[in-house]
């Protein structure tokens, strides 16, 4: 008999699944200090399921028992000045639309800390940051004494803390019950109707429609178009206030707030309507990504059978899940870079290779750089530039 899988978003059921890969490491980020622990890193498979009816993409398979977020887990991008614009910019224009100024913002999934101390810095405000990756001593600049962390997931216990603005950035990707999560946040909320709601999370569009399978990674069990976050939201009680893509089409930005129970019969957002294309997005990624996986395999073979020496540039969950689904960890010769002293000297989870500092790259003489994210290159190559390095720069 055939599995039936209940929608985690609408609880619909009839999910659909359209992917599958297998033996892909547990974490992409949880670093490791030894090249055997690498090796023999914890493994599991990814099916993504879609549901017809909600637009919701979610892993079907996800163990979320698997899932070890400590101090290790290191994921923090603030170390590239591209991506620090970004953040500002983001956190300038929530102080300013939402007067958020002497005011306190709690953080689910702070990570370090980076963003939430934009925040209180910008508008000179209080924060809270909850997360069990955040580590002691690494947050600095002028509002660090007015932002205190804890070291935990965000659960029922934690309703008691009250923020003008709740913030959720890169983290609901990794619930894989998000109806119940947001319930959670709704029910903290209900009582304060001015409280603003804001999320951020990757653009699932843009993985099916550039065949992004390194974007297709174990800790993200749950993956959103604008509308299917939206439709959750609404299902939550919650008032959608704006949504909106940013940082080249890669992420999605929702702002809401408490509806008394009246989210649910709001009008449809204008951006909302996607389900017929996101179905027809579905069908054709499942129908063409094998090609892109095919065609990147034959790319760095044949760069390594013709003695040109490659490198990947950014060692994060991009980069574990490109070499993990190619498969080809014994026949790439490459080394991977990054910007990130803290991820410097581990090992990736699954292919045992080392983190080495972009300095590196000068001894090792690259011929071809793999950028593991379009909207660095440019970063990248004036790196290289200031190293007297000019291999081919290509993007996945």
């Amino acid at each position: 008999m055939k599995r039936q899988v209940r929608c985690q978003s609408c609880g619909s059921e009839g999910v659909q699944p359209f992917y599958h890969v297998k033996d892909v490491p547990v974490h992409s980020c949880l670093l490791l200090t030894s090249e055997n622990d690498a090796l023999n890193f914890p493994r599991r498979d990814i099916e993504l399921g879609f549901c017809p009816s909600c637009g919701f993409i979610g892993n079907t398979i996800f163990d979320p028992y698997m899932m070890r977020y400590a101090p290790g887990y290191e994921e923090q991008q603030s170390f590239s000045p591209h991506f620090n614009k970004f953040a500002r910019d983001l956190a300038t224009r929530l102080v300013e639309r939402h007067d958020l100024r002497n005011k306190t913002v709690v953080e689910i999934g702070c990570g370090k800390g980076d963003f939430l101390a934009l925040l209180c810095e910008i508008g000179g405000n209080r924060g809270v940051g909850i997360d069990p990756t955040y580590v002691p001593g690494r947050l600095a600049g002028p509002a660090a004494e007015r932002v205190s962390f804890i070291r935990d997931f965000y659960t029922e216990r934690y309703a008691y803390l009250r923020g003008d603005l709740v913030c959720c950035r890169h983290t609901l990707e990794h619930i894989p019950t998000p109806h119940e999560f947001l319930q959670v946040v709704e029910r903290s909320v209900a009582d304060q109707p001015q409280t603003w709601i804001f999320f951020e999370v990757p653009d699932v569009i843009r993985v099916l429609r550039e065949k992004a399978f390194w974007d297709i990674y174990y800790e993200h069990c749950s993956y959103f178009s604008l509308g299917s976050l939206a439709r959750l939201f609404r299902s939550c009680s919650f008032k959608v206030v704006d949504l909106a893509s940013d940082y080249d089409g890669q992420y999605l930005l929702i702002e809401a707030q408490p509806s008394n129970g009246t989210g649910a019969t709001q009008a449809p957002h204008r951006l909302e309507d996607d389900l017929a294309q996101l179905a027809k997005d579905v069908a054709d990624f499942a129908a063409n990504y094998p090609i892109t996986i095919e065609a990147w395999r034959n790319r760095i073979r044949t760069a390594v059978e013709t003695g040109r020496r490659v490198a990947i540039w950014g060692s994060g969950s991009k980069c574990v899940s490109f070499l993990s689904s190619l498969n080809l960890s014994d026949e790439i010769s490459c080394v991977v870079v990054d910007i990130n002293p803290y991820r410097q000297g581990k090992y990736l989870p699954a292919s045992g290779k080392r983190i080495m500092p972009p300095d590196f790259l000068k001894e090792y003489g690259p011929d071809t750089v793999i950028a593991m994210n379009s909207i660095y290159c440019r970063e990248i190559g004036q790196q290289l530039n200031s190293m007297g390095l000019s291999p081919e720069v290509l993007a996945v």
